[in-house]
């Protein structure tokens, strides 16, 4: 999974890595838990020092709103570093055991019941200690979409502001090769392969997949509806920890089926293709659609230009329409406010001035907006009626075992599948349960 997605970022999702001993009461043993925001601008001064991972398009969201807070608290100094992604966890980790982040990332996801403790992320236990401002209440929090802040609390308080929102169980889709066929969106299992079906006849490659980088983001998508709904999930991930329903058997072993078949459908050797050719291959239309994320809008729309038109819709694993009606995605950057930061009254007003100026930052990082009512790149209206509530994908979900095998992280085994890996559906799936049982 991790190889799956590295270039997305989205490896922050699931909590970062820390060395938590000395850590966590280097962040405890600070003054406080919570903060205020000072009233005025002269009330805040001296060093705000932000550590965030980095991209391009986050990063210049960023510095739209440093440069906005730097001319309003003109008494503090903003020292803004961003990290590339691989290196990020050792440099959060050092610096908070210091003192010296004011402003960083992180994600506390609650432990279900069902899942041994042995498997609690870092930022979960950091936040027990008190390692956090407790951010609850706060009148800025109110400026976001309540279902995703309701997404991100950790055991009923907010410790997070959401940067924006990533959608990435859905198909992008090449407009003008649907017209020229005159091809419509599939809502359902059989319409998908129908029209997949269609474009062969008509020699058109229906699909392109990354490798390693999107492979297995089909089966996300996959999982998406044929577990539609967050409780769906949660029942999965619960009966999969009790040992009480299998990888290989039922719908587990159909969504395995399903990707096989997705892979049938991409352009040949594509377990040797990267996420930047397949970009490339989908706005040079050489193939009519791809498993994507939101993230990938901004690129697609500067390297396409006027030349390509895309659209994107839910992958429809179902056979029932209303199952594939939602996209599911994650929340991008979460920043937070470490108890032991030296300026947190500077650290709580630029949060205050992210929220009111959210605008600033989200026109560069090209997120979907987690504010409402803020508009963005059109792209995101067009896909509204799939985003009008917030569905977190599986794997924003699932909690790994730690105990467990390789072939059971995700835990569909779609490295294993053919062409990706040498197992046939029912291997790959024997794999995965083999590897889960191994956790027992």
């Amino acid at each position: 999974m991790a190889t799956m997605r590295t270039t997305r970022r989205s490896l922050l999702a699931g909590g970062l890595a820390l060395s938590t001993g000395a850590l966590i009461s280097a962040c405890s043993n600070s003054s406080s838990g919570t903060a205020t925001v000072p009233s005025q601008p002269d009330q805040v001064s001296g060093d705000l020092n932000i550590l965030v991972s980095s991209a391009t398009g986050s990063d210049a969201g960023f510095k739209a709103v440093n440069d906005g807070f730097a001319k309003k608290y003109t008494g503090v100094k903003v020292n803004f570093t961003s990290i590339p992604n691989e290196d990020y966890n050792q440099a959060r980790t050092a610096r908070l055991s210091a003192g010296s982040i004011d402003v960083g990332l992180a994600f506390p996801v609650e432990l279900p019941s069902y899942v041994p403790a042995s498997n609690e992320g870092d930022d979960a236990r950091l936040a027990d200690a008190g390692g956090f401002v407790d951010l609850t209440g706060q009148p800025f929090l109110a400026k976001f979409n309540q279902s995703v802040m309701d997404k991100i609390k950790y055991k009923g308080k907010s410790y997070t502001v959401p940067t924006g929102l990533s959608y990435y169980t859905g198909m992008m889709y090449n407009k003008a090769i649907f017209s020229k066929y005159s091809a419509s969106v599939p809502t359902t299992w059989d319409d998908f392969l129908s029209l997949c079906e269609m474009f062969k006849g008509k020699g058109v490659q229906p699909v392109g997949i990354g490798g390693k980088d999107t492979a297995g983001i089909n089966a996300l998508a996959l999982c998406q509806s044929l577990y539609p709904t967050a409780d769906d999930k949660q029942n999965l991930a619960k009966g999969l920890y009790g040992y009480t329903v299998t990888l290989n058997t039922g719908t587990q072993l159909q969504l395995l089926q399903q990707l096989s078949q997705i892979y049938g459908l991409a352009e040949p050797n594509f377990a040797g293709v990267n996420y930047a050719t397949m970009t490339s291959d989908f706005i040079n239309g050489k193939f009519a659609m791809m498993n994507d994320g939101t993230w990938n809008v901004t690129s697609l729309q500067q390297g396409g230009g006027s030349k390509l038109d895309f659209g994107y819709f839910p992958l429809p694993a179902s056979s029932t329409a209303g199952d594939n009606a939602f996209l599911g995605g994650k929340v991008e950057l979460s920043l937070a406010v470490p108890s032991n930061a030296k300026n947190q009254p500077a650290a709580m007003a630029w949060l205050q001035f992210f929220s009111d100026n959210y605008k600033l930052f989200n026109d560069k990082a090209g997120f979907a907006p987690s504010q409402t009512g803020v508009t963005s790149n059109a792209f995101y209206s067009s896909i509204a009626d799939y985003t009008s509530t917030f569905q977190p994908a599986w794997d924003t979900i699932w909690i790994p075992d730690t105990k467990a095998g390789p072939n059971a992280q995700v835990p569909w085994n779609w490295a294993g599948l053919k062409p990706m890996g040498n197992l046939d559906v029912q291997a790959a799936a024997d794999a995965s349960e083999k590897d889960w049982e191994a956790g027992k």
